[in-house]
């Protein structure tokens, strides 16, 4: 009885065909959605810096409805504002982050927006751990954050920071914009028609009645005089009367 023979260099080929179509179906199982991060200047103390987050859908019967984020230290939830999202989303703040939701996107649609950060803390990365939440009820978790180079199954979007500028400092917790200079506020704060003070109301009245005092003292003067002339005068019609009355 002769059996079928397969030459060495054909069963080797098999092998390896197996071997390639093992590979492709264990890359062609469940997609490895994730989440991501990307700023407008990824440094540390950046101010005023936008953030974009992706994260991508995986769920083949309902869209995303709602993400929230776990903030990493240094960034406090009410310096987060929101700059772009879906339609009708909304962000609200809430005590380690914020969550943005709102309908549903269609089912296989990412879920995009971006906010904007204050500043950035002076970090080296910046983990933003995110927990997805279908129109299903369904929650991915995309909270691990991988240390040394390890791989993990459930990686936290991480934004990577170059060192800071020169001469960039922390901001204070909720400091406003820069104050107006001094003198600035000191016209602020004493406008052209406020009504003059107590003091300047004195000061006024003591100089009107020194004025007053002074006037009255000159007229009395100037009226002295004017009666003095007329007494001479008089005496001297009188004397001049008289010596033409002994003439």
């Amino acid at each position: 009885m002769t059996g079928s023979h397969t030459p060495p260099r054909l069963r080797r080929l098999g092998i390896a065909a197996v071997g390639a179509l093992v590979v492709v179906g264990a890359a062609a199982g469940p997609a490895a959605a994730h989440a991501e991060v990307t700023a407008s200047d990824p440094r540390a103390l950046a101010e005023n810096v936008t953030l974009s987050f992706t994260s991508e859908a995986e769920s083949e019967t309902a869209g995303i409805s709602e993400l929230r984020v776990v903030l990493p230290k240094g960034i406090a939830p009410e310096a987060v504002t929101l700059k772009d999202a879906p339609k009708e989303w909304k962000l609200t703040p809430t005590p380690d982050g914020y969550a943005i939701g709102g309908p549903a996107l269609a089912t296989g649609t990412d879920a995009e927006y971006s906010v904007t950060v204050r500043q950035l803390p002076d970090a080296k990365s910046l983990a933003f751990k995110t927990l997805e939440t279908y129109g299903d009820g369904k929650v991915s978790r995309w909270i691990e954050v991988p240390t040394d180079g390890e791989k993990v199954d459930n990686p936290a979007p991480v934004l990577e920071l170059a060192a800071a500028a020169p001469g960039a400092v922390p901001l204070a917790p909720g400091s406003p914009s820069p104050a107006p200079s001094p003198s600035a506020a000191g016209a602020s704060a004493q406008p052209s028609n406020a009504a003059p003070s107590a003091e300047s109301v004195a000061a006024a009245r003591a100089r009107a009645t020194s004025e007053k005092d002074a006037g009255s003292g000159t007229g009395a003067v100037v009226g002295a005089i004017a009666a003095a002339l007329l007494l001479a005068a008089a005496g001297t019609f009188w004397w001049v009367r008289r010596d033409r009355s002994e003439a």
